[in-house]
């Protein structure tokens, strides 16, 4: 039976989805605008920049280049909220932390596009100082984000322990031995992941590059058994293996696959995660808080210039 749009709308999970998107669609339309509305202002020339029409209103001190900035003070001050919710128990019991990482990352990556066309792409001076600090808090936050993404863990995300990830594991083990769709030959490739115990020993950045390149292979050796399970056909329509298939029966056991590739993988590596978890905190709150002080002083300086 076909599901209605209400079916995902009225889940927490559907809902908390459509409100990611509808953040994600004001940035990218008020972006889109800025783009077309001053594009030709932003390819000139700093020095043939206040003979354009538009350099009253789109210069930093302009109507709308303070608009675009005030828009993206404020999207900060929402950014920083994460970290003020871990540490402030009331605000802690609203919503799911995910939820919340989730809207922390489309922010982090509005904010800083916003400021970029707020400061004209100018890159001077205190501001300047500031604007690449800003660079630097964006970049970690996306290494941030993906270490995260590889600590498994419950619907409340708590992290799921050994004990509980190797007895997924089996179960899904169980489970593709059971099935006869997909032989074991065919999966080996897919469900072959580093021993723990080298993980352990190689080098931080090594662990951390072998656990990329990991998950980057994973969709491509999901096609491969996909390819060998479909007809000449379906490899056209899936796109070489890279879809979905229509084979119900096949796309689950090729998710039961992926499911044990991807936490067998993470055991292997967990070790290694928290430690550079670790080493990315150790580097990314610094930058972050001065940041914060940089653009207070930033503000403080052009309330006090009368631009507000």
């Amino acid at each position: 039976m076909s599901r209605k749009f209400s079916d995902y709308v009225l889940k927490p999970e559907g809902r908390h989805q459509v409100e990611v998107y509808l953040i994600a669609l004001f940035y990218l339309t008020v972006l889109t605008w800025a783009v077309m509305h001053g594009l030709s202002y932003y390819r000139l020339p700093l020095d043939q920049r206040p003979y354009h029409p538009l350099n009253r209103e789109l210069r930093s001190s302009g109507p709308i280049g303070i608009r675009l900035g005030l828009l993206g003070l404020a999207s900060f001050g929402l950014i920083f909220l994460y970290a003020v919710r871990k540490r402030f128990k009331p605000l802690a019991r609203v919503g799911k932390t995910k939820h919340w990482l989730d809207v922390h990352v489309v922010l982090g990556i509005s904010a800083p596009a916003l400021i970029t066309f707020h400061s004209c792409f100018k890159m001077r001076g205190l501001a300047g100082t500031s604007y690449w600090i800003m660079i630097a808090v964006m970049m970690s936050g996306f290494i941030g984000r993906y270490l995260y993404a590889q600590i498994p863990r419950r619907i409340n995300a708590a992290e799921l322990n050994l004990q509980e990830m190797a007895s997924m594991t089996n179960e899904l083990t169980s489970q593709l031995q059971m099935q006869s769709l997909v032989s074991a030959h065919e999966l080996k490739p897919l469900l072959a992941v580093p021993d723990k115990a080298s993980v352990e020993a190689m080098p931080v950045v090594a662990a951390l590059v072998l656990m990329f390149v990991c998950d980057l292979k994973r969709p491509f050796l999901v096609a491969r058994v996909r390819r060998r399970a479909l007809t000449a056909g379906g490899k056209i329509r899936t796109f070489g293996g890279l879809l979905p298939s229509p084979e119900r029966g096949l796309e689950k056991v090729i998710e039961l696959a992926r499911q044990r590739s991807w936490i067998a993988t993470k055991i292997s590596f967990l070790a290694k995660t928290h430690q550079v978890f670790h080493l990315w905190h150790v580097v990314h709150r610094p930058f972050s808080y001065s940041f914060a002080i940089l653009v207070c002083v930033h503000v403080g300086v052009a309330v006090s210039m009368g631009y507000f």
